[in-house]
């Protein structure tokens, strides 16, 4: 069994790809109103000045959009695994590029690093959403059912809380 079919793992890849697919559809209902998104195994939450009624409205029609097949949905450009890839091979560039060599290295070398951190920048791009679409989400939402939507802040901006069981 691979650790993405561990349950824990299995769920929060669904929620997450589920929560993408509500940001989809809340972006495309209320443009212009910031959201944020973050998945566990049993929920996830979503953040900005919404009703609970919106994001459940949402919730519901994202959820049928994947099961009739519109998996695209679970790919989303803000995406934290967008910026985890980006950052990791920035930093792994640069790391190499400052490391290689024995000779002590020095501010003349900045520029080097900042090439080569923008070359691995731009190389990750297309990486995030492939990692977004094989490992850190599911558009498999065939067991997949909203239990409800709980407002759980009570002061400051609005954080919503969607239940969810597969």
């Amino acid at each position: 069994m691979s650790i993405l079919d561990w349950p824990p793992v299995a769920r929060t890849r669904r929620n997450h790809g589920l929560e993408h697919a509500t940001v989809h559809v809340l972006n495309g209902r209320y443009p212009g109103v910031g959201i944020v998104g973050r998945s566990t195994p049993n929920c996830f939450y979503i953040y900005g000045d919404l009703t609970a009624e919106q994001v459940y409205a949402a919730a519901t029609e994202a959820l049928a959009r994947l099961r009739a097949g519109q998996t695209q949905l679970v790919i989303h450009p803000g995406c934290g695994t967008n910026f985890v890839a980006s950052g990791a091979l920035a930093g792994a560039a640069v790391f190499t590029t400052m490391n290689l060599g024995r000779r002590r290295k020095t501010w003349e070398d900045v520029p080097t690093a900042m090439a080569v951190a923008t070359l691995a920048l731009l190389l990750a791009q297309p990486l995030g959403p492939l990692l977004q679409e094989r490992i850190t989400t599911s558009a498999d939402m065939s067991a997949m059912e909203i239990l409800g939507v709980r407002r759980i802040s009570t002061f400051g901006p609005s954080v919503y809380c969607v239940d969810t069981r597969s």
